[in-house]
């Protein structure tokens, strides 16, 4: 049971939710900032007011701004040729601090999977379909699950028919991997997506 009154047991429950903290990291958060109250809490508890304010979900790509459309889709210097296709919106930051380039997204909110209960109608498909012909290349870049090969694999075949170059980013080796450390399936893979030097 929590030492403090309702309210701290709150923020300890609410911060518990997060992604990676449980209920002991969630307890340690609460007492650093509650240690550090005027230097910390009360700056992001500011923060966290002005961000319910202000966060919104782009209507072209589904990335999460400020604004909508996003800055990515109304970056004028940005590539209208190659759409790269993403599971969330994390992935889509991620592909953004690596620098693959001036390119545009699409977001699909998740992946197929009908044990779960998603159906293409809970992902955004349909959108991602109006927005494919105004590019010449669509590049998926799912995670190399099952769920990720099948949503690969259902949009490809809807977008067959139209005629636009269909790519997926490439799994194997890691750079700096060493072939012993790897699995079997991620060697297989690699094999497969051989290049030509």
């Amino acid at each position: 049971m929590a030492n403090g009154g309702p309210e701290i047991e709150q923020l300890i429950l609410l911060l518990a939710r997060l992604p990676g903290l449980g209920p002991r990291s969630a307890r340690r958060a609460v007492l650093h900032l509650i240690k550090k109250k005027d230097a910390l809490m009360v700056p992001l508890s500011a923060a966290l007011d002005r961000a319910v304010a202000a966060v919104t979900v782009c209507q072209v790509c589904g990335n999460v701004d400020t604004i909508s459309p996003c800055h990515i889709c109304s970056d004028p210097r940005r590539d209208g040729a190659i759409l790269i296709v993403v599971e969330d919106v994390a992935d889509l930051w991620a592909l953004e601090r690596a620098g693959v380039g001036a390119v545009k997204y699409h977001v699909l909110g998740g992946v197929l999977s009908p044990l779960d209960g998603v159906g293409p109608d809970d992902l955004s498909i349909d959108a991602l379909l109006r927005r494919a012909p105004d590019f010449s290349e669509i590049v998926l870049a799912v995670n190399a699950t099952v769920e990720g090969q099948t949503t690969a694999h259902y949009i490809t075949d809807r977008l067959q028919p139209s005629g636009i170059k269909i790519t997926r980013l490439a799994h194997g080796v890691p750079v700096g991997g060493e072939l012993d450390y790897l699995d079997d399936g991620t060697l297989s893979q690699a094999l497969r997506a051989r290049t030509l030097l």
